[in-house]
């Protein structure tokens, strides 16, 4: 179906596509901010895992029900206790021209395990195996229950394209956290779309790739031009004035707003995003004494944040992980107590409290902004001064990889959907080497939480992981290893004629490839 282009009112970077009509089906898309970089290895985060299903495809991919679906592996079967073997489709071509082989995986593998902020997911992981071009083994140190989650976040790289130097000598396949590399300027994947234009913080267009090797998905998109839209207000009201057609998040302000609205359809799902604030103990000396982390927690009403800020659009927090996830301990609830806290922090010989720095990204998570300055605001109430400052996420993750402040925000989605992920990734003791605790900037560190995450990755029998799993949230809550805040919903605007709530799901990776528009 021919659709007509015209010009993003919200963003004076489209202003030249008005009224420019394109012979094929473009979707306008507007999300808060735009990928921070194209290597889909550089960054652990939403930006890039949506990128990665636009532009390259995984091994197996989740369905919306959390089932497991077949994508570049047509097959896979378990052949002794630590080897999954694998089969790749046939015909598959990068968008370079290359084809996918079986050493394209294992290229991309110890890429995996060589990226800080992959390699702690694929610790369990000891080396891929070319039986032949297309046919490899995935093995690991010792039985683990998850090798199929893992294998959602494997795209395949063309490593014929990303391998050899660039003009001025630097290695193509170098990985340069938060600068500048080939891999982050070009991209060669299997994927639905090419990347074809790119102007960071103004768009992204991509275009079908015609040699896409899913030819059965009904997917009939041609075009998609991003823009990133970080006002709430401007976002939404660019969708419903008709200049974009699907936008992400939509704020819980204005949920009623576009679930009323004609001819747009408002999509919500339960989310399993914990928002958090981590305390730095390596910064902090008061942040160490876990009476005065406790004190934190009480002094945070979890609650009248998600009813005032959210609107009622989240579930109230107090541990990692979310109903549903084996690690989820029902005897673990929020605790607001003002009082309690004060009495705390006496104990802890802070009565006149301290002074510390906060930091939070203001277009990465729903209200962000909004809930740092509730959450500083509350502090005070124990006589904890925080000095505030949030920032665009393009900067704010150098400024979180820096550990440039006393409390940073964190937001985190299980990678492999288990619970294990939280920790490994948000509270497990640091460790450069096998990148636990990639994103703890609180630095908080108990042997024993680490032991019980490790028993769970070698368990096999969900009873005993769950025992493990839970236990481990106990040792968490109990020291207040974070402060939990609320799991975060989602919610997406879209054109009627879209069918766009066929192609999202409750990790927040549009399945942008299999979108039908009518």
């Amino acid at each position: 179906m021919t659709k007509i282009v015209r010009s993003l009112a919200a963003a004076a970077a489209v202003a030249t596509l008005a009224s420019a009509a394109y012979a094929e089906t473009t979707v306008r898309v507007a999300y808060d901010a735009d990928p921070v970089s194209m290597d889909p290895h550089e960054q652990l985060s939403g930006g890039t895992l949506q990128l990665s299903h636009m532009v390259f495809d995984p091994l197996v991919r989740w369905t919306k029900d959390l089932q497991f679906e077949a994508r570049l592996a047509e097959s896979w079967e378990q052949i002794d206790d630590t080897t999954m073997r694998f089969k790749l489709k046939n015909g598959v071509k990068f968008h370079s021209g290359n084809m996918l082989t079986a050493k394209d995986v294992d290229w991309t593998f110890d890429r995996l395990k060589a990226s800080d902020d992959f390699k702690g997911i694929f610790a369990p992981f000891t080396d891929v195996e070319v039986v032949d071009d297309m046919t490899f083994d995935l093995k690991t140190a010792e039985p683990y229950p998850l090798v199929l989650h893992t294998a959602t976040y494997i795209f395949p790289m063309d490593s014929a394209f990303y391998t050899g130097t660039t003009d001025d000598g630097k290695d193509k396949s170098e990985i340069v956290k938060h600068g500048d590399s080939f891999a982050s300027r070009n991209i060669s994947g299997t994927g639905p779309f090419v990347v074809s234009e790119r102007e960071q913080g103004v768009k992204v267009v991509f275009d079908r790739f015609g040699d896409y090797w899913d030819t059965e998905t009904a997917g009939n998109v041609d075009k998609i031009i991003l823009t990133p839209i970080k006002e709430d207000p401007t976002r939404v009201a660019a969708l419903l004035s008709g200049d974009v057609d699907f936008i992400a998040p939509v704020p819980p302000t204005d949920l009623k707003r576009v679930g009323d609205a004609d001819g747009v359809d408002l999509i919500t799902m339960a989310g399993t995003r914990i928002i958090t604030f981590q305390m730095n103990q390596n910064r902090v000396e008061a942040f160490k004494d876990p009476k005065v982390r406790l004190a934190i927690d009480y002094a945070v009403n979890n609650a009248g944040i998600v009813d005032r800020i959210m609107r009622g659009f989240g579930t109230v927090g107090a541990q990692a992980s979310p109903a549903g996830y084996l690690g989820y301990n029902p005897e673990i609830t929020p605790r607001f107590d003002l009082e309690k806290a004060k009495a705390l922090m006496a104990e802890a010989g802070y009565a006149d409290g301290f002074s510390i720095t906060m930091m939070a990204p203001n277009n990465r998570y729903v209200n962000d902004d909004k809930i740092a300055q509730a959450v500083a605001s509350m502090l005070s109430q124990i006589n904890i001064k925080v000095d505030l400052q949030t920032m665009p996420k393009a900067q704010y993750w150098p400024k979180f990889d820096e550990r440039a402040a006393d409390m940073m925000m964190i937001g985190w989605h299980a990678d492999t959907e288990d619970s294990a992920n939280f920790h490994q990734f948000l509270s497990a003791c640091p460790d450069e080497a096998t990148g636990n605790g990639q994103y703890n900037s609180g630095a908080y560190c108990n042997s024993m939480a680490d032991d019980l995450m490790n028993a769970s990755n070698s368990e096999t029998d969900p009873a005993a992981r769950a025992e493990q799993l839970q236990k481990l949230e106990g040792i968490l809550y109990d020291e207040a290893a974070f402060i939990p805040l609320h799991w975060q919903n989602l919610a997406w605007g879209s054109k009627s004629n879209m069918n766009s709530a066929d192609i999202v799901n409750a990790l927040n990776f549009p399945y942008f490839g299999d979108l039908v528009v009518q």
